[in-house]
């Protein structure tokens, strides 16, 4: 290919210099001269394509068929071009928006070719549809079930009292359940909206964990659970933190021990300080909740505070679960500046740590 004959707008004519500026710009950079061959690469294009690029064709290290069009094309045609390149490896995807911008380098006609990564942008436009689809799914099934009720009820069940009196059942049991995706929705958005602001209020953790256990003795009972509390010394656990919001973790996680954990017959909830915690270079509050259940695979560990993800999807809305209690716990903990880590194995149950900076 021959190289370009109309002139430039951008000229940078000194080769050194060249170099030196483009090794002080931290998104990857390529000069492609106008023999075709790569002139020069940035450190941070060298860790992109390898050591071994400048001087070769660009088309034996660009590769990927978008991006070498996309170089092709701000040749023959002197304009900027814009192209995606997509680089996976065995840890992650990478993707970068990338740019062909012709220059004049050296008195002759080449391309800049530039690398944005878009990886975080991507991966937030993907959990911003998925989190849209989960919604739609979870709203739709209740939804479809309550009109068809409704449809029934006006026609062929007009007169069967005890028809009516089961479908009015499951359409309470389904606008409950609507009802408490909503709440839930709602305080999940309301922890994102706080989520920089670091509470500071004194919250008597222990106290805290005790009234909780108060308030869900009437579901454990019914479930068949003894809730326990264990108190480390006698004097009182104070952490800087919002007490609702902490309430809301310890009522999750608790409901949760409850519903998956009730085939152990118990739950144990722990509240102890530790001397130093490695994570925040001093001393801390732990809160344990512990269940002796079934447990699970820890292969789910990782991904059980995405929103929506379930270990046993039919399950978990047998039991009214939403897919969200985890998330919104993980939120909290994130706000008050804390760590919170899942252990589980199958036949041994699961504990549930939340790790909080002690007061000052």
């Amino acid at each position: 290919m021959a190289p370009m004959a109309r002139p430039f707008s951008k000229s940078i004519s000194d080769t050194g210099l060249c170099a030196a500026i483009l090794a002080g710009v931290p998104m990857p950079l390529v000069l492609v001269s106008a023999d075709e061959r790569i002139g020069i690469m940035n450190p941070a294009a060298v860790e992109l394509f390898g050591s071994n690029g400048e001087g070769r064709h660009y088309v034996t290290v660009l590769r990927q068929p978008g991006l070498l069009a996309a170089v092709e094309q701000a040749f023959r045609d002197g304009s900027e071009v814009a192209a995606r390149y997509v680089l996976t490896d065995v840890a992650r995807e990478m993707t970068y928006r990338v740019r062909a911008v012709p220059v004049a380098h050296g008195g002759e006609g080449g391309i800049l070719v530039s690398f944005e990564d878009v990886t975080d942008l991507e991966r937030a436009g993907q959990m911003r549809r998925d989190f849209v689809a989960n919604v739609s799914h979870e709203l739709k099934t209740p939804l479809t079930a309550l009109l068809g009720f409704i449809e029934t009820l006006r026609g062929a069940a007009r007169n069967d009292a005890a028809a009516r009196d089961r479908f009015l059942a499951i359409m309470e049991r389904e606008a409950e359940r609507m009802n408490r995706l909503v709440s839930d929705l709602l305080s999940l958005s309301r922890v994102e909206s706080s989520a920089r602001q670091r509470p500071r209020d004194p919250v008597a953790l222990d106290d805290l964990a005790q009234s909780t256990l108060n308030a869900l003795r009437t579901l454990a009972e019914g479930e068949g659970v003894t809730l326990e509390l264990e108190r480390q010394g006698d004097g009182g656990v104070t952490v800087p933190g919002d007490a609702d919001q902490l309430q809301q973790v310890l009522t999750n996680l608790v409901e949760n021990a409850i519903k998956y954990g009730r085939d152990g017959g118990r739950v144990t909830v722990r509240v102890g300080r530790k001397a130093r915690e490695l994570a925040f270079r001093g001393p801390a509050v732990e809160l344990v909740v512990e269940d002796y259940g079934e447990g699970f695979d820890p292969v789910h560990i990782p991904r059980l505070t995405e929103r929506f993800y379930r270990v046993d999807t039919h399950r978990s809305r047998a039991v009214g679960g939403t897919g969200l209690g985890l998330a919104i716990a993980k939120h909290i903990v994130n706000r008050h500046r804390g760590r919170f880590r899942i252990e589980s194995e199958p036949g041994k149950g699961a504990r549930f740590t939340v790790v909080l900076p002690a007061s000052e």
